[in-house]
């Protein structure tokens, strides 16, 4: 792994290098750098460094002399490169390129690196995630696509038993064919009047009507950035859906549980605090709620 650090001074970047240094890292540096770590390796180019890097991939260096877009854009391209910012706001210029934030406001040094073990920087899936951070990933871009009035829901519908392979993708809408939901094609959403009846189909309808019975099964697993509601418990348990992944509280999460343990359907809450990969219609704090 090969670490970059970028933050402004005083913002504790020297103690994020050190602590990673004491934990088996190497420092690198450019020529003329000012920095002053031990067993430093020095590079007259970034290319140069790069190169080094890329045939000692399997070993894990850090470095301070990475704080442009320019020098950064050819390391971003690997995958054994990560960028930390140690400032609670990064370098302006370079913020939409940060792998982890850490908000340095501790009043200690061992504070600091009691939180740096917490994070487990050399955990692979800081820059490779998960499957379930990666299909909820996916299912929070798809509800971008929805253009409901109420909220927007994105699903995916993968086969766990089959390599993880994405059996389909859904969002809320209204039907095919009818008017969009913010045309005005759904009432209920358009006017909130509670005896209108919605006629949006759910991002889980979406998926598994395009997936079909015969390709779901046993074994399936369902990523939905909102926990599904009785409408779609139901048919998700009729399908044969294994295992539901969920992120966002709906006002009948009990309700849906209760179903799902009865028919023996795993329900996990997915945590986004966990990794940094979500879009920001995922964030933590934004609770859905029933308008």
């Amino acid at each position: 792994m090969f670490i970059a650090i970028v933050g402004t001074r005083c913002s504790g970047k020297d103690s994020v290098q050190k602590y990673l240094i004491d934990k088996g890292f190497t420092p690198l540096s450019l020529s003329g750098s000012d920095d002053s770590a031990r067993q430093r390796l020095r590079f007259s180019t970034p290319a140069d460094m790069l190169a080094h890097i890329t045939r000692h991939w399997t070993e894990h260096f850090v470095t301070m002399d990475l704080g442009t877009r320019a020098l950064l854009a050819p390391f971003m391209r690997r995958p054994f490169f990560m960028l930390i910012s140690a400032a609670a706001d990064s370098l302006h210029a370079i913020r939409d390129l940060v792998h982890l934030h850490i908000d340095n406001a501790f009043d200690a040094v061992s504070d600091l690196h009691f939180h740096l073990e917490k994070l487990d920087l050399l955990d692979p899936s800081h820059l490779r995630p998960e499957w379930d951070a990666y299909f909820m990933t996916i299912a929070s871009l798809a509800s971008h696509r929805s253009n409901c009035m109420k909220r927007r829901v994105g699903a995916v519908l993968v086969d766990a038993r089959g390599g993880n392979r994405i059996l389909a993708t859904g969002y809320n809408g209204t039907p095919r064919g009818l008017t969009n939901c913010n045309a005005g094609g759904c009432p209920r959403c358009n006017t909130g009047i509670e005896s209108v009846e919605c006629i949006c189909l759910h991002a889980e309808e979406n998926a598994l009507l395009e997936a079909g019975r015969e390709r779901v099964g046993h074994g399936a697993v369902l990523y939905c950035n909102t926990c599904p509601c009785l409408k779609c418990t139901v048919k998700i348990i009729q399908t044969g859906v294994s295992t539901v992944v969920y992120n966002l509280s709906y006002k009948v999460d009990d309700a849906s549980a209760s179903l799902f343990k009865e028919s023996g359907v795993e329900l996990r809450r997915y945590n986004p605090n966990h990794k940094h990969y979500l879009p920001t219609i995922d964030a933590p704090g934004l609770r859905m709620t029933n308008p």
